[in-house]
């Protein structure tokens, strides 16, 4: 067995040579073979550390050695990965973000390591900036702007954002793609599918190829700003509820493919609040937890419509007259949930509330992954098998439960790879979103959230209630249905009030 894999190894890194050599999509010059073979000597050396640490060696899988092993191998490997995005940048650095944004879903080796993508993107030069915005505007910056700040206000995988003045005086954020992106991500992409089904043919339980899928589906999407333009503006007039939200405006003639002119944004990033001890924000640090909470609530469960990459730099807050005002930037990646799907989600993460295992078990089906209940309701819930079974709503995360969860996302590597590769697409993008409004809430300091629970426990009701009076026929059938609405929103109320009762008492005591 450890024969085969061994040749099974070489095998595959003949073929990654041969293929950076002879690849008819590979041979696209120099840069491109240069990339393709940065790529598969970094995966090649993964897949080599891994045989020979884990699988080569006769180790009892429940032992502290094999345990201490594998968490150094998988902390090798995603150093390896980590080099290999920052050296290659692009499409690279976007899926090392993806993966650091897993939390409670991967090791904790690879998210730990993996995260720090989020604030070291790439810079282009100015003048490159400034070439970018020429060739795809077909005039001189100079004409259009009053003036470009050379410093850029933001950068990321794709792009970096410019804060500019028009020539009337107002102010606005010019959102420019890195020149040879676009050009390298076929490239990078063709790479990434090759290595990874090589990996997973050496490897059968280590199926990413949902990784690699999503990113060529998603890819695209994010390198059209002109849809990114149109997905923001579809964001605010599904949201015009929300007072406290602002989505910034879109200046269409002055945005491309490549170039977005948006309105510019005053307030704090989420993540410099986290960093630096901003006084007058402090008191509404949980205002801000359940306003965010409220909005992915109402994005997921009922308009089925959602902004898939809230990390800390995409959301800017404001103090305006002592209320809060919440900006949402970054609008290129956004997933549309089928019906199907966001009824069966909702009604899963009720079964979570509720504890209810049978049920649980019963969406996971419909969801695909039946077997994987347990592990999908963690992954789901970022809670631990045991603090769902004692109702998730009655107990606190504590630092016990956390070390729990990150034992079991080492422990249970395999399943939830397994789960990855099961889920519908959304699902993959949902996952995504979660684990960053966690990390969110981890930035601001703000843990157990009454209020951020209640909130999304509404949201879960108000989808289960549309989806019930849309099949509704009588006039009995929909007096019954508004009833249940009402009575299951008193049911939270009182919950809600006993929740806050219960910390006051607790806080009172101690």
């Amino acid at each position: 067995m450890q024969r085969k894999r061994i040749i099974k190894v070489g095998v595959a890194l003949v073929s990654v040579s041969i293929g950076a050599y002879y690849g008819k999509e590979i041979r696209d010059g120099y840069i491109g073979a240069l990339r393709f073979g940065r790529t598969a000597v970094a995966v090649g050396g993964i897949m080599v550390d891994y045989n020979r640490s884990l699988y080569s060696k006769t180790i009892d899988l429940a032992s502290a050695e094999y345990a201490k092993a594998r968490s150094e191998v998988h902390l090798r490997s995603a150093q390896r990965l980590l080099k290999l995005c920052e050296t290659n940048g692009g499409a690279f650095i976007k899926v090392g973000q993806h993966l650091g944004a897993l939390d409670y879903l991967l090791p904790f080796e690879y998210v730990s390591t993996m995260k720090v993508l989020h604030s070291q993107a790439p810079q282009s030069s100015f003048e490159d900036v400034l070439n970018v915005i020429k060739e795809d505007l077909k005039c001189e910056p100079s004409t259009v702007f009053r003036t470009i700040e050379k410093t850029p206000i933001g950068t990321a995988s794709l792009a970096q954002v410019h804060k500019a003045e028009l020539n009337d005086g107002t102010v606005v954020a010019v959102k420019v793609q890195h020149p040879l992106v676009k050009a390298y991500s076929t490239i990078d992409m063709k790479s990434m599918e090759i290595l990874v089904n090589l990996a997973s043919w050496v490897f059968p339980d280590l199926k990413l190829e949902w990784l690699v899928k999503e990113t060529k589906i998603n890819l695209p999407c994010e390198l059209n700003f002109v849809m990114e333009g149109e997905n923001a503006e579809k964001t605010a007039g599904l949201m015009k509820h929300l007072p406290w939200l602002h989505i910034p405006k879109v200046y269409w003639d002055l945005s491309t493919s490549r170039v977005l002119t948006m309105e510019y944004c005053e307030g704090f990033e989420i993540g410099v609040l986290g960093q630096e001890k901003k006084t007058e924000f402090e008191p509404f640090k949980k205002e801000i937890s359940q306003k965010i909470t409220k909005l992915y609530s109402d994005m997921i469960f009922l308009h089925g419509y959602v902004h898939c990459d809230p990390h800390p730099g995409n959301l800017k807050i404001e103090l305006k007259q002592g209320k809060l005002l919440i900006h949402l930037l970054d609008h290129g990646l956004y997933a549309q949930l089928p019906t199907e799907f966001r009824e069966n989600y909702a009604k899963l993460w009720m079964s979570i509330i509720r504890s209810n295992v049978h049920e649980i078990e019963e969406v996971s089906e419909k969801l695909g992954v039946k077997e994987l209940h347990g592990i999908f309701a963690c992954m789901v819930s970022g809670r631990s098998w045991n603090a769902i079974l004692g109702g998730i709503d009655q107990r606190k995360k504590t630092s016990e439960e956390e070390k729990e969860i990150k034992d079991d996302a080492s422990k249970y590597v395999a399943e939830i790879i397994e789960v990855l590769h099961r889920v519908p697409r959304e699902m993959l993008l949902v996952f995504k979103t979660n684990d960053l409004l966690r990390g969110l809430n981890s930035t601001l300091g703000v843990r157990d959230n009454i209020t951020s629970f209640v909130t999304m426990s509404r949201s879960c009701a108000n989808a289960h209630y549309l989806k019930e009076y849309s099949q509704c026929s009588t006039f009995l059938s929909k007096l019954h249905v508004v009833m249940s609405h009402y009575v299951a929103h008193f049911k939270i109320t009182a919950y809600e009030l006993l929740l806050w009762w219960a910390a006051w008492w607790a806080h009172d005591s101690s």
